[in-house]
């Protein structure tokens, strides 16, 4: 099995909520079947009406029926209205929560059961399988008001930023590896092979987003030809059947286009597992709608910021120059681009800033954001930082003329309004009513003086 057939498995389980729900169809007639086996061997056998068995457990059957029809329309509905008012990107977030793959297997499990045991009633009532079915009724209903909490909680603005900033700083992780802290970066030193002219240049199968690709077994491939490739295409970028997909250099006659073509996945929508940029890019969208005339919301945009400011954090604090492999005895093999500090400050700031422009909140909460990254950062990094920043002043000197808007404008506030910006961000100055630290009363609360 090639490494592109086996993510295309790990893709599908990874994103259907279909698989798991199938799963407990068969432990459901599988648990009945064994524990009926159970009954009939060692004699066990209820009291109760056979009649009235299968009338409550054809009930239950029905009723969970239903349920499940009733919840999954419902579910379907909800992640319609809440990806038209944040974006379409988040209902792939949904059908992968495992909460919800977990409760609709409880669900269908409990039906499955209750059939299966319905139709084994006949002539004498089976001791704990109708009991099971009952009871299996009660965790489902359990279940279901957890379901429904934790999908009010998880499809609101702040839950959906959330999970996506989370999911997000995983993949930066993943992609850039390497603290800023743990040794200085020094940038990509440009390959002179990339100057010659390719002796083989492959071109792409089929034609999609490019999604993944497999970093071990190109860089194998190329050790064993005795080459350099060169992977044209970033992730997340749209490839066109034909396009270049690979350049091979120094050598390769022997490497295998096939095997080259199966380490790579071209899907119709980006996603997260090498792809750093698509959280940025899910978050800005959700901010850009928020501050549309239709929605107007502004706030929300202010949320996502928070978010953006976690990421820019994160990926601001890594080696970001991590597109060259090597082999084991250094000779480089394989060579992709990634995303640099300059292409994520402009992806979280600029549209945010064009569409937010007028707003006061927005302009705040970015300048906010701008000043604790400049000063927080490594000095590298502040050059962009400090750009934008200039960006940001002129726009809100467009947008508000009036000298004391303007003033408000150009100070920085956390919460885009109703924080403490007069304190400032390079320094916070503690209040004339309270001690210093090291006056605190006992049970580490401030001190009045005078």
């Amino acid at each position: 099995m090639t490494w592109l057939q086996r993510y295309r498995i790990r893709h599908y389980i990874r994103n259907s909520i279909v698989v798991l729900p199938v799963l407990g169809i068969v432990a459901a007639v599988l648990t009945a079947w064994s524990l009926h086996s159970i009954e009939k061997d060692m004699g066990w056998e209820s009291e109760r009406s056979v009649e009235a068995v299968r009338i409550v457990i054809g009930t239950l059957a029905a009723a969970m029926l239903t349920f499940i029809v009733f919840l999954s329309s419902t579910l379907l509905l909800a992640v319609q209205l809440a990806s038209a008012q944040l974006t379409p990107r988040i209902i792939a977030f949904v059908f992968r929560d495992p909460v919800t793959k977990f409760s609709l297997t409880v669900f269908v499990f409990t039906f499955t059961l209750s059939l299966a045991i319905l139709i084994r009633v006949d002539g004498t009532v089976p001791l704990v399988t109708p009991r099971l079915a009952a009871w299996s009724c009660v965790v489902s209903l359990c279940v279901f008001f957890y379901l429904i909490d934790h999908i009010g909680k998880s499809l609101r603005p702040s839950g959906v930023l959330k999970q996506i900033g989370l999911t997000g700083r995983k993949v930066i992780v993943s992609v850039y590896p390497r603290r800023l802290d743990e040794s200085p970066e020094t940038p990509r030193t440009f390959l002179d092979a990339l100057d010659e002219h390719p002796r083989q240049t492959i071109a792409s199968p089929v034609g999609g987003v490019l999604l993944d690709f497999d970093v071990d077994g190109l860089t194998a491939l190329a050790r064993n030809a005795g080459c350099l490739v060169e992977l044209v295409p970033q992730v997340g970028d749209f490839v066109a059947t034909d396009d270049p997909l690979f350049r091979v250099y120094q050598g390769g006659a022997t490497v295998s286009v096939y095997r080259l073509c199966q380490c790579v996945a071209v899907g119709q929508e980006r996603t997260h597992e090498q792809d750093p940029g698509l959280a940025f890019r899910i978050i800005v969208d959700m901010a850009s709608k928020g501050l549309s005339p239709a929605i107007n919301d502004p706030t929300t945009a202010v949320l996502a910021i928070d978010q953006i400011h976690h990421l820019l954090r994160k990926v601001g604090s890594r080696h970001l120059y991590e597109g060259v492999i090597r082999d084991e005895s250094g000779q480089a093999r394989l060579v992709y681009r990634t995303p640099v500090w300059q292409d994520f400050v402009q992806l979280a700031v600029t549209e945010i800033r064009q569409f937010g422009g007028s707003s006061i909140q927005i302009i705040r909460r970015l300048r906010a954001m701008l000043e604790n990254l400049i000063e927080t950062l490594p000095e590298e990094r502040t050059a962009v930082l400090r750009r934008e920043l200039d960006l940001l002043q002129r726009t809100a000197d467009r947008f508000f003329v009036e000298p004391e808007e303007r003033a408000l404008a150009s100070a920085g506030d956390s919460q885009g309004m109703g924080g403490a910006s007069e304190w400032g961000h390079k320094r916070r100055e503690v209040p004339r009513r309270f001690a210093p630290v090291s006056g605190l009363e006992s049970g580490g609360r401030p001190r009045k003086v005078g």
